[in-house]
């Protein structure tokens, strides 16, 4: 019912003034028909995206004597000061007058009638193979090429975009589609409607990417889905955030900003299934992949297997505050159905708030959140996930004082069981081996050099797991070769003491990848 009141109150609240002071007479319509404020934190470097008006120039300085007035040069010999040359014969001057000033009019008018749409897009092709045998997948991880077609329309208070990516996927050629979970030859990423029915309100209607919270790769309190199997095999980073089918509302006041997302069916992660990634399989007792897909029981009801996710944000001064909410499913199977044949998505509840602030000359974030596993509160069902608190701390700089384009990033995170030895106690014998610890701990670090002009990137993304003896390396290099064309190679590296670890699993999908790209 909080999520529901939530809303009721939103819509129903008399108006609150907007962010920041008044404009200046004549730029109110302007300011309301452009897109909505961003809702979260800054997205990571190479997301954000910005406008500039660039339109107003410096006036220019004035003329020297005898160089004002219309002219921009001296003063021509008599009988020459009206024209810019000999007599043309007659017959001409009309046609000449006519094709000069009219066409630059027509280019404007046509410029004018399309510049509430906007059209982009990018044709992509990669491929990757694995670096380990692994007898449960194909040796190929990766065989694709993609057509991304992005379609935007504005209007003065309404925008729309669709955005789909048209794919042939050799590696998996045999799956149908399923908008879902983006299997098959279309994968459909956006496809919204955005409003503004009052001037503190914005509503966004459809598919669309949601994100927010402060963790660089890693997430406390964004529960909105991700596409675990698009990271681990070596696709854009972009692809590890996937799509919602949600109404989103915010709302925006001197006191905090709001927003409200309702997702009326549940939207799963596109978790790891075995079908291109092999995994531990707790009840086979080793890796498994293809010889054993993941049979899921998911909650698809529309309008009662629902999400509520709420955001209440403010700055102060230069630092930003938020607190979170969210009532819905664990993201990934988190259990078992009693039959014990199928995972399943007990039902979640999650509370936290965050921190990002100006630190040493950096940028510093922390987040923590109680995730409350609502049918085993307790912690003594096997087969469902005990609650846990997670709690993440962050710090990013720029070393450009040491070298030129060169950023740094740290991060610890940790997972606490509660209950724990409930937990142990439930256990079934055959899977003590492979208890989770009381903590899991994981730090992150992040490297990212700028060369020859900023075109060639070089990044290394490591996660490192102390308590589970594991590790992750994301090592990735892309040049652009022109406005149009780039080229990219990584790898995605695992390690582990164990099979069962959640990244000691991954070990025999370590792979690497190269992709070519044309933007337009």
């Amino acid at each position: 019912m909080l999520p529901a009141v939530v809303l009721f109150a939103l819509l129903s609240a008399p108006a609150l003034s907007a962010d920041g002071p008044a404009l200046p007479p004549g730029l109110e319509d302007e300011t309301q028909s452009a897109a909505p404020a961003p809702s979260g934190p800054a997205l990571p470097e190479g997301l954000e995206a910005g406008d500039g008006d660039t339109s107003a120039a410096s006036p220019a300085p004035a003329l020297p004597e005898g160089l004002g007035g219309e002219g921009t040069g001296p003063s021509l010999p008599p009988g020459l000061e009206g024209g810019t040359g000999p007599s043309l014969p007659p017959g001409l001057e009309d046609a000449t007058e006519d094709e000069t000033e009219a066409a630059p009019g027509d280019e404007d008018e046509v410029a004018d009638a399309f510049d509430w749409f906007e059209f982009s897009g990018f044709w992509d092709t990669r491929g990757g193979v694995r670096t380990q045998e692994d007898p449960h997948e194909k040796c190929a991880s990766l065989g694709e090429t993609r057509l991304q077609l992005d379609a935007e329309a504005r209007w003065e208070n309404v925008s729309a975009q669709v955005v789909a990516d048209f794919l042939y996927d050799a590696v998996d050629d045999d799956c149908e589609l399923d908008l879902n979970t983006g299997d098959g030859w279309i994968d459909l990423r956006q496809a919204w409607l955005a409003f503004t029915p009052l001037n503190f309100l914005d509503v966004k209607v459809g598919r669309q990417i949601l994100t927010w919270g402060t963790g660089d790769l890693l997430f406390v309190n964004d529960l909105f889905p991700k596409d675990w199997q698009s990271f681990f095999l070596g696709r854009d980073v972009e692809y590890l955030k996937a799509p919602s089918d949600a109404l989103k509302v915010s709302a925006f006041s001197e006191f905090a900003n709001v927003d409200l997302v309702y997702t009326p069916q549940f939207d799963p992660d596109r978790y790891i299934t075995g079908r291109r990634i092999s995994y531990w399989n707790s009840t086979l007792q080793r890796r498994a992949g293809r010889d054993a897909i993941v049979e899921v029981d998911r909650p698809d009801d529309w309008f009662k297997d629902d999400e509520w996710a709420l955001r209440v944000s403010r700055n102060v001064g230069s630092v930003e505050l938020a607190a979170y909410g969210y009532w819905g499913f664990w993201k990934s199977p988190a259990g078992r159905t009693r039959s014990g044949l199928r995972a399943s998505f007990p039902p979640l509840s999650v509370y936290g708030a965050s921190v990002r602030g100006p630190l040493w000359g950096g940028i510093a974030n922390a987040e923590a959140a109680w995730y409350d596993s609502r049918d085993d509160r307790d912690g003594d069902d096997p087969l469902i996930n005990n609650s846990e608190a997670r709690l993440l701390v962050g710090y990013e700089r720029d070393l450009s004082q040491l070298a030129r384009d060169l950023k740094v990033g740290l991060q610890y995170y940790v997972e606490i069981l509660a209950d724990h030895d409930a937990y142990l106690r439930t256990l079934p014998q055959p899977v003590r081996d492979e208890a989770r610890a009381a903590c899991r701990h994981v730090l992150t670090f992040r490297v990212t050099q700028l060369l020859l002009n900023q075109n060639l990137t070089l990044s290394l993304f490591a996660y490192y797991s102390p308590s589970d003896s594991d590790a992750y390396l994301r090592p990735s290099a892309s040049y652009k070769i022109d406005d149009h064309w780039t080229v990219e190679g990584g790898a995605n590296v695992f390690f582990g003491a164990h099979d069962y670890t959640f990244f000691g699993q991954f070990e025999r999908n370590s792979n690497v990848y190269a992709a070519v790209r044309y933007g337009f």
